[in-house]
């Protein structure tokens, strides 16, 4: 162990010692200056070029001063050690294991699990092969490959237990007598196991992707036909806002008519022919079925005939619809007990509820409503379109709403449906 700290600190000695003072880097072409220090050629570049107006150049490691700028000269030994260097940080982002035994960071090959080492081509060579050591590609996992009761190589699987165990643990250990399987046996059996479950998942999958298209089509054709019945039901509520127009229209009309109503009965019942025939604004009084016409066709195409059959029609087909169309259903409601508020009473049937003065004692769980009397209905939807009838008999105060599943059941305004 003593050794293995001590290459470990020499290491991290010479990683030091090929690290720029300016960028703190592993050198990049790095260059010497009349010094003797050494620094990345665009590291000194860039610190020289902030220098030009002082016209002084100073070593950023001993701050001597160069009155002419210094020629870069590159270091090659060390460029050709930090490439070397570069090459071994590549390797030990893929593998992330070196050698135990060298003084310089160099990937390992292979692991040794009887000793539980890390070697490279050169140490592979030289080490001892005595005693059937085992060689794994390089790993720092090696304890767990252990028994970590009698530290010997896992070798069998005891299929009792679930468990990989070494050859001790089978013939004197907690796993004697235990069906035993080799490594390799179980690990197929497994991986058997799992690819048929992988089958599985792959075919809910399939299932359900097929699910989803099918869900967006009905969506597509929902949303289509709900744009359609949006455009109808706006060109009736226009034609409704003629009609009002019409209406309101023929009210003054009207108005207007039954006070020359009312004057020309008094005109009627005069008895004096010279206060008759002497009255004047007269002229028009005996016009009157020829104004009228012109108030059912005043100047603006108020066909109060057209629009009442235009509403006629459309209504029709909207209640048409409703009661006899394929997109809205009448729900079947089925009250979900497990969500009644205690101070509900359900029938029997489910399909009535009735505040109670009585708790009726339910057990208290999640899904049951705390602070209002509410309870929810068994079906839910999705889609499509609905309608409900819902008889409230004599009751002054009561709620009917949509929520979704995820409502809560307690707080005073966020449990409340409606």
């Amino acid at each position: 162990m003593n050794s293995r700290t001590g290459v470990t600190m020499a290491s991290a000695d010479v990683t030091t010692e090929l690290r720029c003072s300016v960028c703190m880097e592993i050198y990049r072409d790095p260059v010497t200056l009349p010094c003797g220090h050494s620094f990345c050629r665009g590291c000194i570049t860039q610190a020289w070029d902030h220098q030009e107006d002082l016209q002084e150049y100073k070593c950023p490691e001993c701050q001597r001063i160069y009155r002419r700028r210094p020629e870069l000269v590159r270091n090659t030994r060390l460029h050709n050690i930090c490439e070397a260097f570069h090459a071994t940080e590549t390797d030990q982002e893929q593998t992330g294991v070196f050698c135990n035994y060298c003084d310089f960071p160099v990937p390992a090959t292979k692991s040794c699990l009887q000793c539980e080492t890390s070697l490279c081509d050169h140490h592979l060579r030289t080490h001892d092969m005595s005693g059937g050591h085992t060689f794994l590609p390089p790993t720092t996992d090696l304890g767990n490959r252990k028994c970590y009761v009698h530290r010997k190589i896992l070798e069998y699987y005891c299929t009792k237990d679930g468990v990989c165990v070494c050859a001790s643990c089978s013939a004197i250990g907690g796993h004697v007598g235990h069906m035993m399987m080799s490594l390799h046996e179980a690990s197929e059996k497994k991986k058997k196991s799992l690819r048929n479950y992988l089958q599985q998942l792959m075919a809910e999958t399939e299932e359900a992707e097929k699910r989803v298209k099918s869900l967006e089509e009905l969506r597509r054709n929902a949303q289509e036909k709900a744009d359609g019945e949006t455009k109808r039901v706006t060109a009736l509520f226009s034609d409704l806002q003629s009609c009002d127009d019409v209406i309101r229209q023929l009210e003054i009309k009207k108005e207007e008519l039954s006070r020359k109503m009312c004057h020309i009965e008094e005109l009627c019942n005069m008895t004096d022919p010279l206060t008759v025939l002497q009255e004047s604004h007269t002229g028009d009084l005996c016009d009157t079925k020829h104004r009228h016409d012109e108030w059912l066709h005043d100047g603006r195409d108020l066909d109060v005939a057209g629009i009442s059959h235009t509403l006629h029609t459309g209504l029709a087909d909207i209640m048409s619809g409703v009661t006899g169309g394929t997109s809205v259903q009448l729900a079947d409601i089925l009250l979900d007990v497990n969500t009644a508020s205690n101070r509900l009473h359900i029938s029997d049937d489910r399909k009535t509820a009735s505040w109670s003065k009585r708790c009726q004692n339910r057990p208290e769980t999640p899904e049951r409503f705390q602070y209002w009397s509410q309870v929810l209905s068994i079906q839910s939807f999705s889609s499509g379109q609905h309608y409900w009838e819902v008889d409230v008999g004599q009751i002054d105060i009561w709620r009917v709403g949509m929520c979704y599943p995820s409502i809560a059941r307690r707080g005073l305004w966020e449990s409340m449906i409606g």
